[in-house]
Formats: structure tokens, sequence, C-alpha cells
């Protein structure tokens, strides 16, 4: 109850306040292809571009933060249901295991709407480099380690922003910066 009080509060203290400060431009992903949830390509030329995303690393078979990090995500794209060119991914670090199959499942157990939500695979060697070289967030190596953090990317690829979700304090200002973002690239 506290958090949906506290992301319907968002709007409104947005809409009273001056204008947002603009969020830092950190650098740009490169663009990548993987393998979603339905077994498709998935490239992020087509998919992303022009579209203001959020992205999170987690794995199927985790009992750790992903439940969690997944259950927040939704509450997230929940709260900004209204914004049409609003993407989500969630980026597995675990492909021997997270088929797109395996992966399909996970969204099912989050009701995911997967028109605005993609669960990505691919090959450890892709994964590794965007995870790397994209999002400078560590390796796929097989040790399942990963950032705990949502990344905000703007319509033209670029990083804005990390937030934190070990509770729900970033979240606010995660989906003011989505918020911002958007209407930025609708402009």
């Amino acid at each position: 109850m506290r958090r949906r009080t506290l992301l319907l509060a968002v709007p409104l203290l947005t809409a009273c306040s001056k204008p947002p400060q603009p969020l830092p431009t950190l650098y740009a992903v490169p663009p990548f292809q993987l393998t979603a949830q339905d077994g498709r390509a998935f490239s992020s030329a087509t998919e992303l571009t022009g579209r203001v995303w959020v992205a999170d690393f987690i794995y199927t078979t985790c009992t750790g933060p992903c439940p969690r990090m997944s259950r927040l995500m939704k509450t997230i794209a929940e709260a900004t249901r209204t914004l049409p060119n609003v993407r989500y991914v969630s980026i597995t670090v675990d492909p021997a295991h997270d088929t797109p199959q395996a992966l399909a499942a996970y969204a099912k157990r989050y009701a995911a709407d997967t028109t605005r939500w993609s669960f990505l695979t691919g090959s450890t060697e892709a994964l590794n480099a965007l995870k790397r070289e994209g999002f400078k967030l560590g390796n796929v190596d097989g040790s399942l380690n990963h950032s705990t953090r949502f990344v905000l990317i703007d319509a033209r690829g670029h990083i804005r922003g990390f937030y934190g979700t070990a509770d729900d304090s970033d979240i606010p200002s995660l989906i003011a910066g989505i918020q911002q973002l958007a209407t930025e690239s609708a402009n």
C-alpha cells in the first residue's frame, strides 16, 4: 500500500513543482541483437531506437533480488502505462538456463505486458559484451552475479541514470525520469 501511494503521488508532485533539472547523459548503449521470450530476434535498433527504456539484469531461478526487481519493474510499467513510447527490458545473466521458454514462463509469473516489457537471452558472449561494455555493469561469466540497479536509457540510446532497487526510495525518481524523457522525446 505504501509503495502504491508513493508511486501515485509522483505525478502530482512533479506537476506542482518547478521544471525538472536535465538528467545527465552518461554514455551510449551499443546496438545489440538478442532473443526475446517468444523466440523471435530482438534488435535494439528496431525495438528501442526512438523510445525511452528501462533495463535490468535478472535470471529466472534467482531466489535473491530478482523477484523484487521484477515486481518493481511491473509497478513502474503500470505507473507509466499511459506513456506510449516507453519500453522495459529484462536481460538474463543465465543464458544456459534462461531459454526463451523459461523467460516466457517468468514473464507470465509477473503478468508482464510483453508488448512493452521484453525478456531477453542470447549467447554468453553477446550478453557479456552488452553487460560489460554497453552497461558497464560487470560480466556474464556463469557466476550469476549481477547489478541490482535499473538503468534508464533515452530515445537516442544514451544512459541517463542508474537507480537502486534495494528499497523503494529510488523508484519515484526513476518514474519522474521516465516521464521527463518521454516528454522530451515527444517534442
